[in-house]
């Protein structure tokens, strides 16, 4: 691969060669996620509600480029421009008149793809920046000949000055999202830092109200007090609500208001609205009109209202979900990014993870932890195996256990599904890119690794996230929840709890005989899933940023602490060794003693896993965090230079796979199915296509919205 150079004459007066870890490479894996024999299989009415809840959740999905960067908004319409005029196939001719090379066209494909894969210009899995591997000097020669700026310079001129210095830019604190110095966000307004998240946060929690919708703004001081702004995302932008207004809060003052997103909260309701004529059942209409009033009053009460109806709406065959749901993103760990996925029930696999629901009144008492510590009743969730359709938001997981509400799931339950089609393309590893294993691991782990995989997700997902209880009367006091205790520990902390759940329950030999697993084949699942949990948490280190000693990946931080916990019991279980590769280069080899899995393995998970659920349902933060803190830390020192092998992760990284999805559009009575290849040119295809009706007026309104809050970023 060619390195770039890339000058910036404003900030240095030399130039730099630019890390590939900030650029994607020409070769990354594009898949297309297959649902066709899924959606062939609906029924007409079926076919409509997956439609319109599918256009609800790809509008709502553009909400993503304002909440990752302050550029990505303007960088999405100056590609969308460029691609709704002319193919990549059509582009490619004005590309070498424009004097780029194939490969350098490939790197414009690639980074395009990979904008909208990532809906911004950071990766939604380690939230890095990245840049595009061709000169400023090229894009901008290219996006001149192209036909978007023959029919109208002066707005492609403008668009391109106003973000063509941040597609560049690499500066440190730009390199990373984060809060204050530590990167960049824009769930709070540039001027905030870690004392302006927390005092906002105890603001909400004595207002009873949820940080999940929510943007803040740090606005010029009145009477030497400190003025926030909270904003609430919601079509209506009037101030009717009791909850809007201006509240004395402390030594500061707080102003709530609505509207953030308005436009496209709106395209998201109307879009939710005409689903409803389409809905199976009356859960399903109750479910989207407690939606429809949660993203037209910015609502988290109502969103919490149609998530109850969505919880009884057990076995669709059209599944969905939609709103702001994960706090991965939001530096302070309270604040959900929008996404909204549709998909469809795939039966056979379904089976599977119904047999494991069956069996979880047997398997939790298995759990190491006193009974005390688990919910008083299990409640029998939904699990099952979904085709995606479209999964809109920054990126696409492999298994969802939601609502992320504490307070539902501990007494009305909650939902997990597993996405099929994602699993079966996102596992697959080709022998030679396999990094870190030992020759004879290698057919085995290529094997097993998506069986193994399935077995972990299912267990992760219904008895990681569904177990353990929280000691909510006594503990957490009043509106306090798992997120805002825990905070900026809370996700990766949970999931860690839930990824040692599957490492421990996958040694149950009925577990493995739900999934089919007997005999020998059982032993090497085992084998794989354990194998593949210390490995991750090797890969882990790409997703550690040194400079501001953070992490930057709630899963890979729960994988490498993992490894931590499983290192340190030593007795030969794993063994982390540096070494060098066949090219000469600095290598590292990992290896688990399988005979040892039954006993020290699973000896040191039941310890580890019981301190985690003890300081969890007790909301014990102090020890929680020591705990975690201590082996989340990446240092030099000790047995193992975690800091020089996390140089060696990155110079054998193998980036993550985007996805190409399927459109859906009405052709008279019917609704199609227009599929895309699996390749750069299908991702920007499907996305140029996105919006036949309405395209022009939702980039202009996304660009009036980028360009309300401009200055709130510096």
């Amino acid at each position: 691969s060619s390195l770039t150079f890339n000058c910036d004459v404003r900030k240095h007066h030399h130039c730099t060669m630019v890390d590939s870890q900030y650029y994607l490479p020409n070769d990354i894996g594009i898949s297309a996620l297959d649902c066709a024999e899924a959606f062939r299989l609906l029924s007409p009415k079926e076919k409509l509600y997956a439609h319109y809840l599918s256009r609800a959740a790809w509008y709502g999905g553009l909400v993503v480029l304002l909440q990752t960067s302050s550029e990505s908004a303007s960088i999405y319409v100056l590609l969308q421009r460029v691609f709704r005029q002319q193919s990549p196939a059509q582009l490619e001719s004005v590309a070498m008149d424009a004097g780029l090379s194939p490969e350098e066209y490939q790197a414009f494909l690639v980074y395009a793809a990979g904008l909208y894969a990532n809906m911004g210009n950071y990766k939604s899995f380690g939230d890095t920046k990245f840049v595009p591997n061709l000169s400023k000097e090229k894009l901008k020669a290219l996006l001149w000949q192209s036909q978007a700026f023959k029919d109208s310079p002066t707005e492609m001129e403008a668009l391109w000055n106003s973000s063509a210095d941040l597609i560049y830019s690499l500066e440190d604190r730009q390199k990373q999202l984060g809060l204050g110095d530590k990167g960049i966000t824009t769930y709070f307004s540039g001027n905030c830092c870690l004392e302006d998240a927390e005092l906002a946060q105890k603001f909400l929690d004595s207002k009873n109200l949820s940080a999940y919708n929510t943007r803040l703004f740090k606005r010029e001081a009145v009477a030497g007090k400190n003025s926030y702004e909270v904003r609430l995302a919601s079509s209506v932008q009037n101030e009717t609500d009791t909850r809007c207004g201006k509240y004395e809060f402390g030594e500061a003052v707080f102003t709530v208001r609505r509207g953030d997103y308005a436009p496209l909260m709106k395209k998201v309701s109307e879009n939710l609205e005409k689903a409803q004529a389409y809905a199976a059942n009356e859960n399903q209409r109750r479910m989207l009109e407690e939606y429809v009033r949660s993203f037209t009053f910015g609502s988290v009460e109502a969103h919490k209202e149609g998530s109850r109806y969505w919880i009884k709406d057990k076995g669709p065959i059209v599944e969905s979900y939609i709103g702001f749901i994960e706090s991965y993103r939001d530096p302070f760990g309270s604040r959900g990014e929008f996404e909204g996925f549709v998909a469809i029930v795939n039966k056979a696999m379904s089976a599977r993870f119904g047999q494991l629901v069956s069996s979880a009144e047997v398997l939790l008492p298995e759990l190491p932890w006193p009974s005390a510590f688990e919910k008083d009743t299990f409640l029998k969730p939904d699990f099952t195996s979904l085709d995606v359709l479209t999964f809109a938001g920054s990126g696409i997981p492999a298994g969802i256990n939601i609502p992320n509400y504490d307070d539902i799931r501990q007494t009305e339950g909650f939902k997990n599904v597993s996405l099929g089609n994602v699993l079966a393309v996102a596992y697959a590893t080709q022998k030679e890119k396999l990094t870190f294993l030992d020759e004879k691991d290698k057919d085995l782990y290529i094997k097993w690794k998506g069986p193994s995989f399935e077995v972990q997700v299912g267990l992760h997902e219904l008895l990681g996230h569904g177990s353990g209880k929280l000691f909510i009367s006594s503990w957490y006091k009043g509106n306090e929840t798992w997120d805002s205790k825990f905070s900026t520990i809370a996700s990766s902390y949970e999931e860690c709890r839930a990824e040692c759940v599957g490492l421990y329950l996958c040694l149950n030999k009925q577990v493995l005989s739900i999934f089919g697993h007997e005999g020998e084949d059982a032993e090497d699942v085992v084998y794989v899933n354990w194998l593949t949990m210390v490995r991750a948490g090797l890969l882990g280190l790409e997703f550690y940023t040194p400079d501001s000693q953070s992490w930057r990946q709630a899963h890979m931080q729960a994988r490498f602490v993992i490894l931590r916990v499983l290192l340190e019991t030593g007795e030969g279980l794993v063994t982390l060794q540096e070494t060098t590769g066949a090219d000469g280069r600095p290598d590292a080899l990992i290896t688990l003693d399988r005979a040892k899995i039954h006993t020290v393995g699973k000896s040191a998970i039941q310890r580890f896993l019981c301190k985690l659920q003890v300081h969890k349902s007790t909301a014990d933060v102090d020890g929680g965090r020591a705990l975690y803190d201590r082996y989340s830390a990446v240092t030099s020192s000790g047995s193992h230079d975690f800091l020089r092998l996390r140089e060696t992760v990155l110079l054998r990284k193998e980036e993550r796979k985007m996805f190409v999805q399927a459109n859906t559009r009405i052709n008279g009575e019917t609704v199609e199915l227009v599929e895309y290849e699996g390749s750069a040119t299908g991702l920007i295809r499907s996305f140029a296509e996105k919006f036949p009706e309405d395209a022009e007026e939702v980039e202009s309104q996304l660009l009036e919205l980028s360009k309300q809050d401009a200055s709130c970023w510096c």
